[in-house]
């Protein structure tokens, strides 16, 4: 994994490097002045600034010159109603709403969250597809579907809510399925990976990288991938990963390199770390 780091900063020189290279190019060709120039690019430069500064001291003694480019302006969004309609994306109040009417007491005493916490853990809010008969009907009610993951139970839970009514229409459960990780969940990975023996690798390419102990996940830029087993291509310890919730993280030091732990997964269930065979 050290080498990995080191490798990567040398292609971010070198990417830098060639990204000044390029910028060289495309000024040389494209400054008025320059083209078919002769001489040295020293010469030429000199030749583009004396011809910018007598053009502007041009311009600037010219009554009847071009008018100035007024300054851009960013206009304000409209206004976000309560609720939207038809096929509308949901407005925050809508969400918000959606969110309380399907965490009902039931599903809250009875779940844990990727912490262990009590509740399920929430993944996102969609807006839902109309039913076969309501499609080309525009008094069709607007409905949401919330997604949240039982730890418990290892269950994705999907509830589908009424906008117009505010009632649970349908509740669905079922194990295997794996949506991609939200943020919570990415965070106590990288969490428990950090913490993990494993996890030293990764703390000594962030202190190569930066000369800084990594000790929490808001040093990194997080994003993920599902795992799910593989015939022979786990320890058995993770022959569940796709029953249970099992993540690869993708880490990249803020402002920095990429670190490569893809050879590592984090069993969110278990709260395991383990490497995969080669």
């Amino acid at each position: 994994m050290r080498t990995t780091v080191r490798r990567h900063l040398g292609k971010v020189v070198a990417g830098a490097a060639v990204a000044v290279a390029a910028t060289a190019a495309m000024i040389a060709i494209t400054l008025p002045g320059t083209a078919g120039a002769e001489g040295t690019g020293g010469g030429s430069a000199g030749r583009v600034a004396a011809g910018g500064q007598d053009a502007a001291q041009d311009g600037a003694g010219q009554q009847d010159g071009a008018a100035a480019v007024a300054p851009g302006v960013v206009e304000r969004a409209p206004a976000e109603g309560e609720r939207g309609t038809g096929r509308d994306p949901l407005t925050d109040d809508e969400i918000a709403r959606v969110e309380r009417i399907a965490l009902n007491r039931q599903l809250l005493d009875a779940s844990r969250d990727v912490d262990g916490d009590r509740g399920p853990q929430h993944l996102g809010v969609d807006l839902a597809e109309p039913g076969a008969d309501e499609i080309d009907d525009p008094s069709a009610p607007r409905r949401a579907e919330v997604t949240f993951y039982d730890y418990e139970d290892d269950t994705l839970v999907t509830r589908t809510v009424n906008l117009d009514t505010g009632k649970v229409e349908a509740t669905d459960s079922g194990r295997g399925v794996q949506p991609p990780l939200s943020r919570a969940e990415n965070t106590e990975a990288a969490a428990l990976l950090i913490a993990d023996p494993l996890g030293a690798g990764l703390r000594a390419d962030y202190k190569d990288a930066t000369g800084k102990e990594l000790t929490s996940p808001e040093q990194l830029q997080l994003s993920s991938m599902v795992y799910r087993a593989v015939p022979g291509a786990q320890p058995a310890a993770f022959d569940q990963c796709g029953i249970h919730r099992c993540a690869r993280l993708l880490l990249k030091v803020k402002n920095g390199p990429w670190i490569d732990t893809r050879s590592l997964v984090i069993d969110l269930s278990t709260r395991k770390v383990a490497a995969l065979t080669r």
